[in-house]
């Protein structure tokens, strides 16, 4: 698949193709695009899927020393979208991809014909976690993230996922992917995430019809956070997905997809 230039930097993207409405899919931290495979499987007869890997991230490759925070992001999408003439899409975004999404549908809300956000938040970093993060961060870079991955799963995923071993089998595939990420940019992407801006003040200008939904069991960016977007994005509908952790469009992919298909259903 391609690597757009754009913004200085390259972006690898997926692309399923077809003519029907474009529907793009912004990854969480740690991640890729991979992360929405089921549920570009179930759209893609109907939606032209494609999905997005951040800067330094999946298979983007490391851009320059700075550039990862939130807003650059913003602009490498909107690049994205220049480079496929896409002038208004469907977005998708869970977590980081939420943090990049909302900036878009704020910013150019002529880009964003509907809008999903998945375990994320519109403020700042907690306090109490930025620290711990970025410690993490150091030992990745150094170790790999084989030396952190029993401090990052529980973060990630709700409790007692990967016990079953289809779920062990994701998770290992996930892992297996992140030792292909060159370590740096990767760090980089973590301190985007750690060190972000708030986007909180600006969701009032959000015009774009709104699905926000986050795991039960979130612990990364908890239901409390997903209340405070719904209720400042106006219309905005809020969901609890059960059972689900950080990570809802693999562990709970059915209940995502039926989500995400219905709201593109409605404002489609």
């Amino acid at each position: 698949m391609p690597l757009i230039e754009t913004n200085g930097t390259r972006i690898h993207v997926t692309d399923s193709g077809g003519d029907g409405p474009a529907v793009v899919l912004g990854h969480g931290l740690l991640f890729s695009g991979w992360m929405y495979f089921p549920q570009v499987a179930a759209l893609r007869d109907r939606y032209r899927c494609i999905t997005v890997d951040w800067r330094g991230q999946g298979q983007s490759p490391p851009a320059t020393a700075g550039g990862y925070d939130m807003d650059t992001l913003t602009d490498d999408l909107v690049g994205v979208l220049d480079a496929f003439g896409l002038d208004a899409v469907h977005y998708v975004g869970l977590s980081m991809g939420g943090f990049v999404g909302m900036r878009l549908a704020a910013r150019h809300p002529e880009r964003v014909r509907s809008l999903t956000l998945l375990d994320t938040s519109a403020g700042p970093e907690d306090p109490d976690k930025v620290s711990r993060y970025r410690l993490l961060a150091k030992v990745y870079r150094l170790f790999g993230m084989g030396r952190v991955a029993s401090k990052v799963e529980p973060i990630m995923f709700a409790p007692g996922f990967g016990d079953e071993p289809d779920e062990r089998a994701l998770i290992d595939e996930w892992m297996g992917q992140l030792k292909q990420v060159t370590r740096s940019g990767m760090q980089q992407a973590i301190y985007g995430v750690t060190d972000r801006e708030p986007i909180l003040p600006e969701l009032g200008a959000i015009t774009a019809p709104t699905l926000v939904a986050t795991g039960q069991h979130d612990v990364a960016t908890p239901v409390a956070k997903a209340e405070v977007i719904a209720a400042a994005i106006p219309g905005a509908r809020l969901v609890v997905i059960p059972g689900a952790g950080h990570s809802s469009t693999l562990e709970r992919p059915d209940v995502v997809t039926d989500l995400i298909e219905t709201h593109l259903a409605k404002h489609g």
